[in-house]
């Protein structure tokens, strides 16, 4: 019951935490704004190259949420097991947004232009990311006994 509920919870905390303050930057160019969010990111990304802006929004935001949609289908027996294996995958593609906001962070602090500090967004979403991993496995346990 509780993988259910935490699962059907990341259905909200997902959308809160793309638009939550991944990092707060001073004087940082590339983003134009103090505050970067998951969608900021993207519409800035979306400007000056759109392949890129697709494949991050597949990682950031499609990946996560097909992966928790498709664990809901099998918390709600909509799903068999078989879908399982496609659930790690889709846990996989959706951590390595994670990878990809760290290099932005540590790239404009090596830019050495203004400063950069995480938000609490970028805790939130780490947060999700790891809550769906975790929930993922707790399910894959449960199913196989």
């Amino acid at each position: 019951m509780i993988l259910k509920w935490g699962n059907l919870a990341l259905l909200v905390l997902f959308p809160l935490a793309w638009i939550a303050p991944l990092a707060h930057a001073g004087l940082l160019p590339f983003f134009g704004t103090s505050q970067i969010t998951v969608l900021s990111g993207l519409r800035t990304l979306w400007q000056s190259d759109v392949a890129l802006a697709v494949i991050v929004a597949a990682f950031a935001l499609v990946f996560p949420i097909l992966k928790t949609l498709m664990l809901s289908g099998v918390h709600f027996r909509l799903l068999t097991r078989r879908a399982l294996p496609l659930l790690a995958l889709l846990g996989k593609l959706s951590m390595a947004d994670m990878f990809l906001i760290a290099v932005y962070i540590v790239l404009a602090k090596g830019v050495g232009v203004g400063r950069v500090e995480p938000g609490w967004g970028l805790y939130l979403f780490t947060a999700c990311v790891l809550a769906s991993i975790l929930l993922t496995f707790a399910t894959m346990r449960q199913v196989r006994r």
